[in-house]
């Protein structure tokens, strides 16, 4: 008799992006060069202060445990850094130190979420959200958005998918993948609604054109609010974030962190006090960096037939339609990858509303962009030759030949 693993492993599905990564990896491995736009990973240095601080913890032998909520001048430095971005003072006892905020995700949805229970998901959305809410035994509901309006969350959809079961509204704004940065009206009614929002906002920051995201923290004290240093301070490998939550959570965040992960590394704490207390140049070089190639990459990919309804408002990332090359995502993904050596992630990733997509970072290198740009011309070009042709050599599942 083989293994037996418990149910709520078959119940999550691949994180495609990584997928399309590791075997990006295995073909450089080989000596094949690849232009990554499929993982959203700034191609910029971190703050200088924060590597500093971080070197400097490492040498003074400061490795040990902390307060599993996490060192109390960071917890004051996010707190007085929300203060500065939202105008709102959230007192540093709501803020717990998380180890990225997938951690902090994991810490929401123990707390709120019980086996039946539902979680309604604006969609396309980020693909580790409904895998959340099913590894707890949850439910994840979906409620889609559209292109043409700029992916725009209507509220009175998202009040028609609200149960006597739903406990969380989840969302991001600036939103990956599309890039959707929510008007404060929207988040006025979706915290009007009931249900607690959980609010992703790593992409804070991170906006071009003068808009302005509204945090769920304008708009009342229920909200559990995820952010950390991951995107704006280009510190993905630091895995460090926070979440803000209502006083009465704080004690079961808490004993949560305590039990699955004591605390956050107390020299990367270090390196994200550092980070707000000198990172915001480099913060705001890295966001008109990313205008700038937002543009680039924009640009590029209509020249070469994709769908692009309006430029992304923030993130770091443009959803682009690709049903003009193939029906099916995540073949075209891994067809480009392997013929063209570039990296994109299939919208079927961001659930059923965002198949036929293709979703490319432009938070990369404009040698990188230009490289991919000039690597899809021709293998899209055969594709759409090939369709024209009805050769039979076409797409099947899993990106190979037909």
């Amino acid at each position: 008799m083989g293994p037996r693993f418990a149910s709520r492993t078959n119940a999550l599905t691949p994180f495609l992006a990584m997928e399309i990564l590791e075997r990006a990896i295995a073909l450089e491995q080989s000596g094949v060069s690849i232009a990554h736009l499929e993982v959203g990973e700034p191609e910029f240095a971190p703050p200088p202060a924060a590597v500093r601080a971080c070197r400097a913890a490492l040498a003074a032998d400061d490795t040990g445990y902390t307060d599993s909520r996490g060192l109390w001048p960071l917890r004051e430095a996010i707190a007085a850094n929300l203060a500065a971005r939202f105008g709102r003072s959230v007192p540093a006892e709501r803020v717990l130190v998380t180890q990225g905020t997938s951690s902090a995700m994991t810490l929401a949805f123990a707390a709120l979420v019980e086996p039946g229970d539902e979680v309604v998901i604006p969609t396309p959305h980020y693909p580790c959200y409904p895998n959340f809410v099913r590894v707890m035994g949850a439910h994840p509901v979906f409620v889609p958005t559209g292109a043409a309006d700029g992916y725009a969350i209507d509220p009175d959809r998202v009040r028609r998918a609200i149960t006597s079961r739903t406990r969380a509204i989840v969302y991001g704004s600036p939103a990956n993948p599309t890039g959707a940065v929510q008007p404060r009206e929207v988040v006025e009614a979706l915290a009007a609604l009931g249900p607690p929002l959980v609010a992703d906002e790593i992409y804070d920051g991170l906006l071009y054109g003068g808009v302005k995201n509204t945090s769920a923290l304008e708009v009342g004290d229920d909200a559990y609010v995820l952010d950390g240093f991951s995107k704006r301070y280009a510190m993905t490998g630091f895995r460090l974030g926070w979440i803000v939550a209502p006083a009465a959570a704080m004690r079961h965040l808490q004993t949560l962190q305590q039990n699955l992960f004591i605390s956050a590394s107390s020299f990367v704490q270090r390196a994200g006090i550092a980070a707000l207390a000198e990172g915001q140049a480099m913060a705001e070089s890295m966001r008109r960096a990313c205008e700038a190639r937002r543009d680039l990459l924009v640009g590029g990919l209509r020249s070469l037939g994709f769908g692009i309804d309006r430029d992304p408002d923030g993130a770091l990332y443009v959803l682009a339609d690709a049903r003009r090359f193939g029906s099916d995502s995540r073949a075209l993904a891994f067809r480009l990858l392997e013929e063209a050596r570039v990296g994109t992630t299939p919208g079927i990733d961001f659930g059923e509303a965002a198949e036929g997509r293709l979703r490319f970072c432009y938070a990369r290198s404009r040698a990188t962009i230009e490289t991919a740009l000039e690597r899809l011309a021709p293998v899209l070009e055969r594709i759409e030759s090939e369709q024209a042709g009805g050769s039979g050599v076409g797409l099947a599942k899993g990106g190979r030949r037909a």
